[in-house]
């Protein structure tokens, strides 16, 4: 207890990282306020079957993101999904069409470029989830605007684009003034903002006798939450350690003394973003839901406890593991960084040699990683089918533990990097706290 509050003095004392908090905590309280806003012209009292219907399966989820604001038909109700969706998109093309690769290869510009192309997506995508969320998920009993039709559609959609982009902006903002990963953040904040309920409802089950097992299964599940909670975390910051010799003196060809090293390869350098990318591909069946022929087809993939659903959303998480993994490690970039630095990898050649053993490791320990990720990512599943209340199923395991998780971890790994700079403790007595993207 005196550690934490030493660390919280810390923190206090150093103006920049207490004024980035700050202004974190305004641009969070902004958000939670602004999902409890209602659309202009729909009575807040009349969505009680919006709200009952957003209580389970894919929609569940999709008002879990958006804590809450979904089924409060709220001016945020489409939350930063629809740019996720856009980042996706644009992310693949950067590896099918030579243009976005050539982007990703300009450094700063290129990427200012790129993501003026993903707000645009953004955009286009709205133009399809408002209408589709207006006409089909606000029932027509909760609207009581002078206008209809045609112009309370159209008045609703523009709201809910502006509010969705007015999310976006508040993350950027979170990222470049405050303390980092803005949009994680409020993916992270509608999570947790629902987790409260989930325990109410789940110890209310329990106790009131409409659960299975009663209190002591309701113990149970706490354990066993702890202990995906604990996976959770080693998954994170699990690492495969690859030793490195540097020498201490280079005298023409031959290098006298060493210093040996490690490179920290982590064993899921994608974090939770496989997670995001493939819950956010397995919403699009409920655009289908509108049309006959297609209604089966999205029930199917709707239904989150179902096989196909988990088979498909397990092997999209495997893939986009290994997607995103390509995309933020590079092996020939860290072989030419080693060899600059006089470094090398004991028993294998610099150069081509090197890349190849790197690549090879990152190949083998991605494997193992994707898996139990995805694992982890169907746990709401199982969860359900043991009798867990609906809601308190979504955080055992699953996309939200994880999205906790890795970015709680990566924000505290921001704030001990303040405080390491500025020569303070850290926040671990011992050893360096480590995010999904600490090297």
């Amino acid at each position: 207890m005196k550690k934490f509050i030493q660390t919280i003095k810390n923190i206090y004392k150093i103006e920049e990282l207490r004024t980035r908090i700050g202004y974190t905590f305004l641009l969070i309280l902004i958000y939670r306020l602004g999902c409890f806003i209602v659309l202009p012209g729909i009575d807040p009292g009349r969505l009680a079957d919006l709200q009952s219907s957003t209580q389970e399966g894919l929609v569940g989820l999709l008002n879990m993101f958006s804590g809450g604001a979904f089924g409060n038909a709220s001016v945020f109700a489409l939350g930063v999904m629809p740019y996720i969706s856009a980042s996706i998109v644009v992310q693949l093309l950067g590896i099918f069409v030579p243009y976005f690769r050539k982007l990703q290869q300009e450094g700063e510009s290129g990427r200012r470029k790129m993501n003026q192309i993903t707000r645009y997506l953004t955009i286009l995508i709205l133009c399809i989830q408002g209408p589709a969320y207006v006409t089909g998920m606000i029932p027509a009993n909760a609207v009581v605007a002078p206008w209809s039709g045609f112009a309370f559609n159209l008045i609703s959609t523009i709201i809910l684009m502006a509010g969705s982009m007015f999310v976006m902006w508040l993350g950027e903002r979170i990222t470049d003034r405050g303390i980092g990963n803005g949009i994680s953040i409020i993916i992270m904040i509608g999570i947790v903002a629902r987790l409260p309920y989930a325990l109410v409802a789940e110890f209310g089950a329990k106790f009131t006798g409409n659960g299975v097992g009663g209190p002591l299964l309701l113990i149970v599940e706490l354990v066993v939450w702890f202990f995906v909670l604990i996976a959770a975390i080693a998954l994170v910051q699990a690492v495969r350690r690859v030793p490195v010799q540097y020498a201490k003196r280079v005298i023409g060809n031959r290098q006298y003394g060493g210093v040996r090293q490690y490179i920290p390869l982590k064993i899921n350098a994608a974090g939770v973003m496989p997670i995001i990318f493939a819950q956010a591909l397995m919403m699009f069946p409920i655009l289908f839901s509108r049309w006959e022929a297609t209604r089966g087809f999205a029930s199917v993939m709707s239904d989150y406890t179902g096989f196909w659903y988990n088979l498909v959303f397990g092997l999209l998480v495997v893939v986009f593991t290994y997607f995103y993994t390509a995309v933020t490690v590079n092996p020939t970039m860290m072989a030419e960084h080693m060899k600059k630095e006089g470094g090398f990898i004991p028993g294998v050649k610099p150069g081509k040699k090197t890349v190849e053993y790197l690549d090879d490791i990152m190949s083998k320990v991605t494997l193992p990683g994707s898996i139990f990720l995805a694992f982890i990512a169907i746990l709401p599943a199982f969860a359900r089918a043991f009798g867990i209340n609906n809601q308190f199923a979504s955080f055992f395991g699953g996309t939200s533990l994880l999205i906790t998780v890795g970015v709680v971890l990566d924000t505290l790994q921001q704030i001990e990097g303040y405080l390491l700079m500025r020569h303070y403790d850290g926040l671990m007595k011992t050893g360096r706290l480590s995010g999904r993207s600490g090297m």
